[in-house]
């Protein structure tokens, strides 16, 4: 794997990516229930999830968001720079403790959005050791550009009552492209 992260334009719609597999141990239900303060006992105790409707504890539906979203940083490594949304998330099927789960990520689109930046639309699916989808949905996230795109500004000016111009030269604009 590169150490070197992709920028928004070197992403084309079509590229997908599988990430490495990751298998979900007791301790992690346990970490992100004391870290959420979610101890919903269908995820915390044996007992009570026996009698429910998946006869064991289950992962956090939040918990594999999350995992997802850690896998997935790798596959592809991008200059990401910000989440801004996440859209028709699906939990489609409980994820238990010892799943081994991996995520399927593609660019279903691209939009500019600035100057430093690039709107990427990622389709990303989250799947257990058996290749069962457990969740989905599309995450959009912020990619920074390699380099930023020139801004063009108009500026007006007038010139000092000490110039002599022609009376159609009082007033003149000029062009500045600004590159950061």
């Amino acid at each position: 794997m590169s150490n070197q992260s992709l920028a928004f334009e070197e992403l084309g719609i079509g590229q997908k990516w599988t990430s490495p597999r990751r298998t979900i141990i007791a301790s992690d239900l346990t970490d992100f229930s004391e870290l959420t303060g979610d101890h919903d006992p269908l995820h915390t105790d044996a007992d009570f999830a026996a009698n429910g409707p998946f006869g064991k504890p289950i992962v956090h539906g939040l918990l594999g968001l999350s995992i997802l979203a850690g896998l997935s940083s790798n596959a592809p490594r991008v200059a990401t720079t910000a989440l801004v949304d996440i859209r028709g998330w699906s939990f489609s099927r409980p994820v238990y403790v010892g799943d081994s789960v991996y995520a399927i990520t593609e660019v279903i689109d691209l939009k500019e959005r600035g100057r430093r930046h690039g709107e990427v639309h990622w389709y990303r699916q989250l799947l257990n050791q058996k290749d069962e989808k457990v969740q989905d949905g599309i995450l959009v996230t912020l990619v920074s550009r390699r380099v930023p795109l020139p801004t063009k500004k108009t500026r007006a000016f007038a010139p000092s009552p000490q110039e002599t111009l022609a009376p159609d030269c009082l007033s003149q604009s000029i062009e500045v492209v600004e590159v950061f």
